[in-house]
């Protein structure tokens, strides 16, 4: 199992981790005018860090639980 981190202070919800899992793990939501990333379906996590690569603003980290 894989633990998904978001660093809300970095994260600007541009959608690219959101695009590139395979898993459909992710999302972006807004809340208080602001978007960002959430982990919508952690179980289903492969592991592959395609959405902590993608993320410019290294805001995402993957975490063997």
């Amino acid at each position: 199992m894989f633990a998904i981190n978001i660093d809300l202070e970095k994260c600007e919800g541009c959608g690219d981790c959101v695009d590139i899992c395979p898993s459909e793990v992710l999302s972006v939501v807004e809340e208080g005018g602001k978007k960002f990333a959430k982990v919508s379906n952690e179980e289903e996590c492969i592991g592959c860090m395609a959405c902590e690569d993608a993320c410019e603003d290294s805001a995402l980290t993957v975490t063997e639980k």
